[in-house]
Parts: C-alpha cells; sequence; structure tokens
C-alpha cells in the first residue's frame, strides 16, 4: 500500500510574479491545497524536501500528511499535479487535492507484470495493453501498483480485469472483460522482393516518343540534319 509521508507547509501570504521568483530562489515552492471539504489556501513546502520524497516513491501517487505551520490539525491530501520547468530543471508549482481518511478517492495505479510468461519461450511478446488501471479505495488502501502474475501465459492469450486479484478495499473502474496484458506471436516485417528491369522482347515496337536507331544503309529522312557536310566540286 501507498505510504503516507509527513511533509511540513507554511501559509504562503505572497503572490505576483516577482514574489514567486523570489521565492523559487529561496528554494521554496508555491503549491495551491483544494478540496471538497477544505477551503482552497496557498501554501508553500521546502523544494529539496519535496523533491526527494518525489524520488524515493515507487508510484505517482503519494500521498500526505501536511502539517501547516500555526495549525494544529494535519491534513491528509493526494499530491494531484506537478508542474516541472523542463528548460531550467526543477519544479514551478503542486497541487494537493486535500482528502479525508474515510473518503473514497478515484487514481490510476500502474500496472506491474510479475514473472516470465511461459509464452516468451514460445517466440511470443508479452505486452500491457493498459499500463494503469483506475480504482476506487480508502486513501489507506491505496496500493502503489496493480501486480498481475503472467507466468502461466502462453501466446495468444490474455489477462483479463476478472482474472486480477485487487487488494482487499480496492475496486476497479474498467470491466471484467478488458484485456489488461497480452501475449502476441512475435511482429514479423516481410520485405518486398526487387524487381529487375524488364529486357524489351524480340521485335517489339519502341514505345511512343522513343528514339529509334536508323536502319543499315536507309537514306535520312526529310529536313533531318545531314552527319556531314556535302563536298565540294
Amino acid at each position: 500500500m501507498a505510504k503516507i509521508l509527513d511533509l511540513q507547509a507554511e501559509v504562503r501570504t505572497q503572490s505576483g510574479t516577482g514574489a514567486v521568483k523570489r521565492m523559487r530562489k529561496a528554494g521554496t515552492i508555491p503549491a495551491a491545497l483544494y478540496g471538497r471539504k477544505v477551503k482552497p489556501s496557498s501554501i508553500q513546502v521546502h523544494g529539496k524536501t519535496f523533491s526527494k520524497l518525489l524520488e524515493g516513491s515507487a508510484s505517482d501517487n503519494i500521498l500526505v500528511s501536511l502539517k501547516i505551520a500555526g495549525s494544529t490539525e494535519e491534513q491528509l491530501a493526494l499530491v494531484q499535479e506537478v508542474q516541472h520547468d523542463y528548460l531550467r530543471g526543477g519544479i514551478l508549482h503542486i497541487d494537493f487535492h486535500a482528502v479525508a481518511a474515510d473518503e473514497e478517492i478515484h487514481a490510476n495505479v500502474p500496472v506491474a507484470m510479475i514473472g516470465e510468461a511461459k509464452g516468451l519461450k514460445q517466440g511470443g511478446l508479452v505486452e500491457a495493453i493498459h499500463h494503469e488501471i483506475e480504482v476506487r479505495c480508502l486513501p489507506k488502501d491505496l496500493p502503489e501498483s496493480i501486480d498481475i502474475d503472467v507466468t502461466g501465459l502462453e501466446v495468444g492469450q490474455g489477462i483479463h480485469v476478472r482474472e486480477i486479484t485487487f487488494p482487499a478495499g480496492v475496486t476497479c473502474h474498467l470491466g471484467g472483460d478488458v484485456v489488461i496484458v497480452m501475449c502476441e506471436e512475435p511482429k514479423v516485417e516481410v520485405e518486398p522482393e526487387p524487381t529487375a528491369a524488364a529486357a524489351p522482347a524480340a521485335g517489339a515496337k519502341p514505345a511512343a516518343g522513343a528514339a529509334a536507331a536508323p536502319a543499315a544503309g536507309a537514306k535520312p529522312a526529310a529536313g533531318a540534319a545531314a552527319a556531314k557536310p556535302a563536298a565540294k566540286k
């Protein structure tokens, strides 16, 4: 199950482009906290602390217990979105979705294939048709991944949602007939054979517009240029 990680935060009192730039230079990341049962608020967290939290997480679904300075209560929240600065590096902004311990949440959980499929020895290729599965559960039951045993999978076979054993308290949004993993035959691309240029058949007439070679001893046609000037008398 996903671990609930402690994260310190502070209320953000300044706004605007200039204030945000100064905040980032000081190593702080601006963030927003919102949810159905909480009032939206602007907060900030320590940049290095949050970056280490991301690096140490095996899943994109990160649950945190926000300890906001000045408040005696902790707020359970799901990291909803992280905006990265791909040009300069670092994190620009974080969205936290506040949840309650008894509130069911929806999340996309990655699929993890366990074992070596029989179909691999038969020349097959095991592919995940769905790399993530949408699930519903309480925050405490949120899994880091959905583990699928592919050991018995042979070429031409697939694993459906109904065949997956989900963790206790976790239900799937997809129908039971949906294929999640498939063992397919390898795709072999056949290269077309090169076609040789066909030689003209004996006695065949040249194509229209093609210059025909003059027959031996034949007189040039009227108006045609002579190959050599006439000899002077």
